[in-house]
């Protein structure tokens, strides 16, 4: 059986200015895949991330989720469709400092306005799946790197995303805290059943995805296997 498509970019262009930061550029995502962008400084990847979540809007191209372009959702269409469906994880954490762990993974739910028992069931689940129910009630001032990953991470998952961008998760963090991260990251994907688009500079952090596109000057120019050496 053919694996389904969750998320397709079609002929994506990009220009700020006079430079061209997406030209042309392709690409398919299927349900479950984890796939990693890499290139150089400027070769398009954050953009690229960027319009695949329906923040910055192709000038040429489209952009489909579960086969439905964003273009045709307006920005609050496309808002609620982030708060639901597309988690994102960036590489400075971005937890409100004056909410708790617990606070800041159920802050999204609120937003949905999920009620109060199922907010609260699906906070603990997530907890003792990123190992910080002893820190639910800390703020993220009182943890570690790695821990307040973990508590972004879980906040990302809250409202059951079908789709997972990260931008440089691992970039803020020592190696070994990297490590675990990203070893959190695959065991939940696999058990969620998420996909995930993952900007990173780091070639070792590729061995979680399936695939690697490497960027150049706003387009794909190599696709790889990270497990084929």
């Amino acid at each position: 059986m053919q694996p389904q498509v969750l998320l397709e970019g079609k002929k994506l262009s990009k220009r700020f200015g006079t430079h061209d930061v997406l030209n042309q550029l392709s690409l398919t995502v299927t349900a479950g895949e984890r796939v990693a962008l890499m290139g150089p400084s400027g070769a398009g990847k954050s953009t690229l991330l960027n319009c695949l979540g329906g923040i910055e809007i192709p000038d040429q191209g489209e952009v489909l989720f579960a086969g439905a372009p964003l273009s045709a959702l307006d920005e609050n269409g496309r808002a609620r469709l982030r708060r639901g469906s597309i988690g994102t994880i960036f590489q400075f954490f971005h937890l409100l400092p004056t909410l708790t762990v617990a606070e800041n993974i159920e802050l999204p739910l609120q937003l949905l306005r999920w009620p109060k028992a199922r907010r609260e069931a699906a906070v603990q689940k997530l907890l003792a799946e990123v190992g910080l129910k002893h820190r639910a009630h800390g703020k993220p001032d009182e943890l570690s790197g790695g821990e307040q990953q973990r508590t972004a991470i879980a906040r990302a998952l809250s409202p059951e995303p079908r789709l997972i961008l990260a931008d440089e998760p691992t970039g803020n963090l020592d190696s070994a805290s990297g490590e675990r991260i990203l070893d959190l990251l695959q065991t939940l994907s696999e058990s969620h059943g998420f996909s995930l688009v993952m900007v990173t500079h780091q070639p070792e952090t590729t061995r979680i995805c399936d695939r690697v596109l490497h960027l150049l000057d706003g387009t794909i120019v190599h696709s790889s296997d990270p497990s084929v050496k």
